[in-house]
């Protein structure tokens, strides 16, 4: 489990992607000089939320975590810049290594991951939309699996990492309606969606307003969100949400996408 200000290396894979939602910072918050033991939550980012247009069918990178491509390469969403535009720093690899690459990107770039091409569409605070270039890997993303019942660790690779309309309707389908609630219970416990998908609340502090919220599949940390604010959005297996409110026993969230 991520733990707020933790250190490590399993906490920076997580961290070093953070997804925050929309409006949020990059990076966790620090002790408050005037008030020690209270957290102070990193200041927002200035925006836009994003920049560029998902034309579908896409890869969504979440922020804060990785995605499995063909030909056994991945990529990560590590870190944005909002200052009047949006940009991002991709890593290279689905799961964090010391010595990746990294690439810092706006739309309209280009990234080359194992020597498949990949042409960025919207960056936002929180994902990144990559398009495959060529045919072949398109055709690889959007492949429909055997099955869409998860069996756990690497096997699920076709239902966490794919842009298949049939995995995804799967997957949206296992969420509240448009306009409901969500609720995540801040009690370390995780909480399991269709087609192999977890999400964990890593913190709350009410004091300052902010949650973390990881999210896991197919044994790759998925997206990873740092200091979201109510009103910031996140997002998991393609669907979108705003954080609507957070207590010391729940984040809440609701549903904005179909």
């Amino acid at each position: 489990m991520r733990r707020y200000g933790a250190s490590t290396a399993t906490a920076a894979a997580l961290t070093l992607l953070a997804l925050a939602g929309c409006g949020t910072s990059p990076g966790p918050g620090g002790e408050g000089g005037g008030d020690a033991g209270k957290p102070t939550p990193a200041a927002r980012d200035k925006g836009p939320a994003c920049v560029g247009e998902d034309p579908g069918a896409t890869v969504h990178v979440l922020r804060g975590g990785g995605f499995k491509l063909p030909g056994g390469g991945g990529v990560q969403y590590a870190d944005a810049t909002a200052d009047g535009t949006r940009t991002a720093t991709l890593r290279d690899g689905a799961t964090y290594a010391s010595g990746q690459e990294e690439w810092k990107v706006a739309p309209g770039a280009e990234v080359t991951v194992s020597g498949h091409a990949y042409a960025v569409r919207q960056v936002c605070a929180h994902r990144v939309v990559l398009e495959p270039e060529s045919a072949e890997d398109r055709a690889a993303l959007a492949a429909e699996p055997a099955s869409l019942e998860p069996r756990q660790g690497a096997a699920d690779d076709t239902l966490c990492f794919t842009t298949g309309p049939a995995v995804r309707k799967a997957a949206a389908q296992g969420f509240p309606a448009k306009g409901d609630t969500l609720a995540l219970l801040a009690n370390d416990g995780v909480q399991r969606f269709p087609t192999g998908l977890s999400v964990t609340v890593a913190y709350v502090h009410p004091d300052t307003g902010t949650a973390g919220l990881d999210a896991n599949c197919a044994t790759v940390p998925v997206a990873g969100y740092e200091d979201v604010r109510t009103g910031d959005t996140v997002e998991f297996a393609g669907v979108e949400f705003e954080v609507a409110t957070l207590t010391e026993k729940a984040v809440r969230l609701t549903r904005t996408t179909d």
